[in-house]
C-alpha cells in the first residue's frame, strides 16, 4: 500500500507544511517530525502516481548516512521510529544548497558542452569528456527556490548578497568537501562512485547543523565503480545508479516538466518496476537487505508519531 501523504493533528503541532515528498510537521520546543511519502516528483513536478516503499527507502538510506556522518558535522536527526518517519531539531536552513561534483555530468555537462567553461564562478579544465572527474571536486551552489527552479550561484554572490556570511559560507564549504569524501569512501566499499550530491544545512542555537536527507539516489548521482574506466575510454554511458532512470523514461515519453507537456500514463507496471529499482538501489548503495515493512499505512505512521509524542 502507497503513502500518498499525510495530514494528521498531532499534539504539540505548531504547523504544517507539505512538500514534494515529505510532509513535514513543526512540533513545540524546536522539534519537527518528516513523514517521507512516497510521492516522486521529476522537473519539479509531483508525479500522479506514488511508488510503493520510496519513502520507507528514502528515508532509511537518509538515516544510514545521517549516522554515518554526526562525527563530521552534527545533524537534525534524533530519532527513527517508522520505517517513514525522522523526527529531529529544527533548524534556520540557509537560503542556499551546496552542490558538490567530483566528476562532469548532468547540469555541469550540459552547461559545458555549451562551450562553458565557468559554473558558479568555478572554473572547469578544457578538454574533459562527458563523465570524466574533475582534477578537485568543486563546490557549485544553487539558491533554495521557494518556488520554481532552483538557480546557480557563486560563493561570491552569496558573500556580497548576504545570503550567508564569508565566515560561515566557509564552514558550509569544509563540512560539504568532508561529507563528500566520506560518502565517496564509503561509495567505494559498494564498488560505487558517488559522482555528484547536493547538502542542505541550517543554524540551530547558533551552530550549523546538517540538515534534510543525505546521500541518497534523490539527492545524489552514483555510477557502478566497475568498467567505469573501460566506459570513459569507450566513450559508452557510464552505468548509473539515481532517479535519473524515472527522468529518463519521462524524456522518453515526451515529458520535461515544460508548459503543454502531459507526464504519460504511469502504468501498474511502470509504477512495480520502478519500485524494484529503488529497492535495488537501498540494497547496492547500503549493504543491507531491503525488509518490506509491515507498518506501510498511514495509520501505522500516525500511530507511531502519537506514542513518540504522548
Amino acid at each position: 500500500m502507497a503513502i500518498q501523504g499525510t495530514n494528521f493533528n498531532l499534539p504539540k503541532q505548531t504547523g504544517f507544511y507539505k512538500g514534494k515528498v515529505r510532509d513535514v510537521y513543526y512540533l513545540e520546543g524546536n522539534k519537527m517530525a518528516v513523514v517521507v511519502t512516497d510521492r516522486i516528483s521529476a522537473f519539479d513536478v509531483i508525479l500522479p502516481a506514488p511508488i510503493p516503499y520510496k519513502g520507507q527507502i528514502l528515508n532509511q538510506i537518509a538515516w544510514h548516512f545521517l549516522q554515518a556522518t554526526k562525527d563530521i558535522v552534527p545533524n537534525w536527526a534524533e530519532s527513527n521510529p517508522h520505517p517513514n518517519i525522522t523526527i529531529g531539531k529544527q533548524c534556520q536552513p540557509f537560503a542556499v544548497e551546496m552542490v558538490i561534483r567530483g566528476y562532469l555530468t548532468g547540469h555541469a555537462y550540459r552547461e559545458y558542452a555549451q562551450g562553458k567553461r565557468m559554473l558558479c564562478g568555478v572554473s572547469m579544465p578544457e578538454n574533459m569528456k562527458e563523465n570524466d572527474p574533475f582534477p578537485t571536486p568543486i563546490i557549485t551552489p544553487t539558491t533554495k527556490a521557494k518556488e520554481g527552479h532552483d538557480e546557480d550561484i557563486s560563493k561570491e554572490e552569496i558573500i556580497t548578497k548576504g545570503i550567508v556570511s564569508k565566515e560561515l559560507y566557509e564552514q558550509l564549504e569544509q563540512y560539504t568537501r568532508a561529507l563528500y569524501q566520506k560518502g565517496s569512501e564509503m561509495a567505494k566499499e559498494r564498488g560505487l562512485i558517488l559522482v555528484d550530491t547536493k547538502y542542505e544545512f541550517g543554524l540551530f542555537e547558533g551552530n550549523v547543523y546538517l540538515i534534510d536527507e543525505i546521500h541518497t539516489p534523490d539527492s545524489s548521482r552514483y555510477f557502478y565503480a566497475e568498467n567505469y574506466q573501460d566506459n570513459q575510454n569507450k566513450g559508452v554511458p557510464q552505468r548509473q545508479l539515481s532517479k535519473e532512470f524515472v527522468r529518463q523514461w519521462l524524456i522518453e515519453n515526451g515529458f520535461q516538466g515544460k508548459d503543454g507537456q502531459k507526464v504519460p500514463e504511469m502504468t501498474e507496471q511502470v509504477v512495480k518496476g520502478i519500485s524494484a529499482r529503488y529497492i535495488e538501489l537501498y540494497e547496492k548503495v547500503t549493504g543491507n537487505t531491503f525488509t518490506l515493512s509491515s507498518q506501510s499505512s498511514e495509520e501505522n505512521i500516525k500511530e507511531a508519531l502519537l506514542k513518540y509524542l504522548t
